[in-house]
């Protein structure tokens, strides 16, 4: 079974950076796509960014040009770099990944099927 652990969140200054990793338990992490989701209270979870195993990234249109979303197969870790954090990113973040056998229509259409705990990452201004 497939299990994903999160670290890195904090407490960061609007304006800053943080990264944050999670890793896969699984070798078959490098055959997996992989993503971030937050959470803010109050809202609905939603997709921050996705990659696939061939590295293709997909990002929501509010961090577009601020996050990187980037996997390290060797490591079975995949990782978000956020950059110019503003207050409305605060939010627990989500580690996901979808079965190896999953195709692409699916992974596009489909809630992941593995999550992690969530990482709580705070900016402040």
């Amino acid at each position: 079974q497939v299990q994903l652990v999160e670290s890195g969140g904090g407490l960061v200054q609007a304006g800053g950076s943080l990264g944050i990793s999670c890793t896969d338990s699984e070798s078959s992490f490098s055959r997996r796509a992989m993503a971030w989701y937050r959470q803010s209270t109050g809202k609905q979870r939603e997709l921050v960014a996705r990659i696939l195993r061939d590295g293709n990234t997909k990002y929501a249109d509010s961090v577009k040009g601020r996050f990187t979303i980037a996997r390290d197969n060797v490591k079975k870790t995949v990782y978000l770099q956020m950059n110019s954090l503003k207050l409305e990113d605060t939010a627990v973040y989500y580690c996901a990944g979808w079965r190896s056998t999953r195709i692409l229509s699916v992974i596009a259409t489909s809630a992941p099927d593995y999550w992690g705990q969530g990482t709580l990452v705070t900016v402040s201004s």
